[in-house]
């Protein structure tokens, strides 16, 4: 089977995260598979080495400071669309609102839904909801937000975690325990959000709730790593850091971390915060689990279907504030049933499952993934 893996991007976000995972592990179960992205600002591969048996496509992009968000979403979608040649592959799988508008026939996956009130933005995102003929999410409570919405069934198949790599940053071998000790002399002691500063993210929440944390723990950090968006979020920012001054916080904001130095920097951490206001999985988070480290995510019913008992829930900052306080102390019980639930999320599952769907498309559905794009 030839499966092309769209996604719009080579940096280090959630969705190209499980992009790139799925089609090493679909490539694993004998498929022929080819991931396509846009090269954003000279990129010219992924943020981390792709196994050998999935074909890389990118796609150059080249900046343009001139533009606002909408013209970029529109550029993007134009450039992708101009570049990928759908008759050569049996599925056309797209990882986003980009690639989903950038060719008309394909699997969408939803990883959640946003909210936009910009036209081009609100307009990419409805037609990358409608025009596909299959979907699936990566969990039965954003399926059903696109039932409720849109009277669509989409079929849930969750995330894998990359188990093994975050699990061993947290073991007792030499190497592994030289480079937590590392992230502790550079950092201290800290509390880790991942994701960057963004609305979605509940930064000022986070913000917030560390204050109150730190009032009765000043030796505590905050850090903060990730953050690649196509989105203009600098109002937001200097809200951020206009709150931060008031606080008196001065987070250690890291932006995009090397891949192989991520597990290290999870593991070391006192505490991975995860505030998110909307969210289709918690991937990060689960990545904590995987490596022993507490999480508080905020009370989403996502949340709650995906991590169940294995994490604290908190609503407000104040009982952020608390909920971190209280996972800071050592609890083998606890820890032991996250590592128990993250294992259980393997890659190899999902690309089963994904094979398995693809398989049980109409012939009619599947065959017209090779036909020519039109519309945006």
């Amino acid at each position: 089977m030839r499966i092309a893996l769209l996604t719009y991007s080579t940096k280090p976000r959630g969705g190209v995260v499980h992009t790139l995972n799925l089609a090493e592990a679909l490539a694993a179960a004998g498929a022929e598979v080819t991931v396509w992205t846009l090269g954003r600002g000279g990129d010219s591969g992924f943020f981390r080495p792709v196994h050998p048996s999935v074909a890389i496509e990118v796609v150059p992009f080249a900046a343009d400071d001139a533009e606002t968000v909408g013209q970029r979403i529109m550029r993007s979608v134009r450039t992708l669309r101009a570049a990928f040649p759908p008759r050569r592959y049996d599925v056309v799988h797209a990882q986003d609102c980009i690639s989903a508008n950038a060719v008309t026939d394909c699997v969408r996956t939803i990883h959640h839904l946003d909210t936009f009130t910009t036209p081009e933005l609100a307009d990419c995102h409805e037609t990358a909801l409608v025009r596909p003929y299959a979907r699936i999410c990566v969990s039965a409570a954003v399926a059903e937000e696109v039932r409720a919405g849109w009277g669509l069934a989409p079929t849930v198949i969750p995330n894998g975690v990359e188990y093994e790599r975050f699990a061993a940053a947290a073991g007792a071998a030499p190497a592994a325990d030289a480079a937590r000790a590392a992230w502790r002399e550079r950092l201290g002691r800290y509390v880790l959000a991942v994701g960057g500063i963004e609305p979605r993210k509940g930064s000022l929440d986070l913000l917030e709730a560390f204050a109150v944390l730190r009032a009765d723990d000043p030796g505590l950090e905050l850090v903060i790593a990730g953050g690649e968006t196509l989105f203009d979020y600098r109002d937001y920012r200097v809200l951020f850091d206009r709150r931060a001054r008031e606080f008196g916080i001065s987070p250690r904001v890291l932006g995009t971390v090397e891949h192989a130095e991520l597990p290290a920097l999870v593991a070391a951490s006192a505490v991975l915060p995860f505030l998110s206001t909307k969210e289709g999985f918690g991937l990060a988070a689960m990545e904590a689990l995987a490596a022993g480290v507490p999480v508080v995510a905020r009370d989403l019913p996502v949340l709650r279907e995906i991590f169940g008992t294995a994490v604290d829930f908190a609503s407000t900052p104040t009982e952020m504030a608390a909920a971190m306080t209280a996972a800071m102390h050592p609890d083998p019980v606890r820890a032991d049933r996250g590592r128990t639930l993250a294992a259980g999320f393997s890659w190899g599952k999902a690309a089963a499952a994904h094979l398995d769907f693809y398989r049980a498309l109409a012939p009619s559905e599947s065959a017209t993934a090779g036909r020519a794009t039109t519309g945006w």
